[in-house]
């Protein structure tokens, strides 16, 4: 199937992925639908504005069908103004680490506090290295995902 984005997600344990850090961009991004099966997602990355749409994810939480497309930074405003109540916000660190880019999300406002690497994979199996600033695997578990963390902020676990 095209669009499967395949990712497996961490906790990060301090904050020596910066070291390594090739870039950093804050992300404003809401929902239009937070149904598991049919997420909707509003993004301004940067200067950029972006819609997405996944479904949902299959047993092991590491692939789910992902489609985006790229929208004018003023389409993207207008359509977080029509978000579901929670706004999320974060810095995004990308990180090259033996032959993959882990994205680093430091999230802020109600979620602050919380550190979240991903890393995509070209399928499920795929070995890659670990660094030593990755902490717990939560791949698949549902509170680490954004449509949840904008219902259940980290604040308040």
């Amino acid at each position: 199937m095209e669009h499967l984005e395949i990712e497996r997600k961490f906790l990060v344990k301090s904050t020596a992925f910066k070291n390594g850090a090739i870039s950093e961009t804050r992300i404003v991004q809401g929902f239009l639908n937070t149904d598991p099966k049919r997420t909707v997602r509003v993004r301004i990355k940067g200067d950029k504005g972006y819609l997405t749409v996944k479904g949902e994810s299959n047993q092991s939480g590491t692939t789910r069908f992902e489609w985006e497309t790229a929208i004018r930074h003023a389409e993207a405003t207008n359509l977080i103004d029509l978000c579901e109540d929670t706004i999320l916000e974060k810095i995004r660190f990308e990180v090259p680490f033996e032959g993959h880019i882990f994205e680093v999300d430091q999230f802020l406002g109600d979620n602050k506090g919380l550190v979240i690497a991903e890393v995509e994979l070209q399928h499920e199996d795929e070995i890659f290295s670990k660094p030593e600033w990755l902490g717990t695997e939560v791949t698949g578990d549902i509170k680490y995902y954004n449509s949840q963390l904008s219902k259940n902020p980290y604040k308040s676990w």
